[in-house]
């Protein structure tokens, strides 16, 4: 089963917990699923499950790295029209259109250890270019609604949102509800600000990288000074030595390691 209720809610106020898992697909596809077990989510199965717990809180669990957009928009309605609280819980991660399921909640909470990521729809097509462009018009269309969700949760402006989007944007806990993304942190002890672990850890690892330069080029010196001083003793032409080819080649590695760790990014 794509859904399943971690406690059976026999008291009219206890609260009720769904999981969601695996894909989100269409119900037409919900079949194909089934018949390899493997996890899926579908707006029926959805549907279903809450419908036997009208006026009951809800807690929804979400690990899955999305799927088919309208199925998670099926899923999303549900959860907006339940009668009765409804709490997202991000498990691992949500991401892609399971992003947008989270946004229905009424309130978002993320373990410090999950991951949400928002990009823009995509598809594939195949056809003459009339066919091409009326996709890419379909998809633009199909972005203008998650954004509406985005920005019904979080009051970003559409063209921040729209930004976020089109970077593929990666949210930790902390990330995520300081752009209204998730309301808070599982399992929390110290409110995120006053406690800029984020930040804390990028220093971290910049001040690491800084002292693993300074201790090579400290390195570069000394060496430049003995050939310095070996040159001036014995003078003969030592620039195409096998031993200063070797030292330019690791002057170069640490040139291209120090313009990675300045200008990278992670890409999928």
């Amino acid at each position: 089963m794509p859904f399943w209720s971690f406690k059976n809610a026999s008291e009219p106020d206890q609260d009720v917990e769904l999981r969601i898992e695996g894909e989100i697909v269409s119900d037409d596809d919900a079949w194909i699923y089934e018949w390899f077990g493997i996890p899926a989510a579908t707006p029926n199965a959805f549907r279903q499950a809450l419908a036997e717990h009208q006026g009951k809180n809800i807690t929804v669990w979400i690990d899955s790295w999305g799927g088919d957009v309208f199925a998670a928009a099926g899923i999303y309605n549900a959860m907006k029209e339940h009668k009765g609280k409804v709490t997202a819980k991000i498990d691992g991660k949500a991401v892609s259109a399971a992003s947008v399921i989270a946004m229905a909640a009424d309130e978002v909470l993320m373990s410090p250890a999950s991951i949400l990521m928002i990009h823009n729809p995509w598809s594939s097509a195949s056809g003459e270019a009339k066919d091409m462009r009326h996709t890419a018009d379909v998809l633009d269309e199909v972005k203008e609604t998650i954004v509406n969700a985005y920005q019904t949760k979080t009051s970003l402006s559409r063209n921040k949102i729209s930004r976020l989007m089109d970077e593929e944007t990666w949210m930790s806990a902390r990330k995520a509800m300081a752009d209204g993304f998730a309301d808070g942190m599982l399992y929390a002890q110290v409110a995120p600000e006053e406690e800029p672990v984020q930040n804390a850890y990028s220093f971290s690892r910049l001040a690491i990288v800084n002292s693993a330069n300074t201790a090579m080029q400290r390195f570069f010196e000394q060496w430049q000074k003995l050939q310095t001083k070996n040159e001036a003793a014995v003078p003969e032409k030592t620039g195409d030595s096998p031993a200063n080819s070797r030292m330019l080649t690791i002057q170069q590695r640490v040139s291209l390691r120090e313009k990675v760790n300045v200008h990278g990014r992670y890409t999928r």
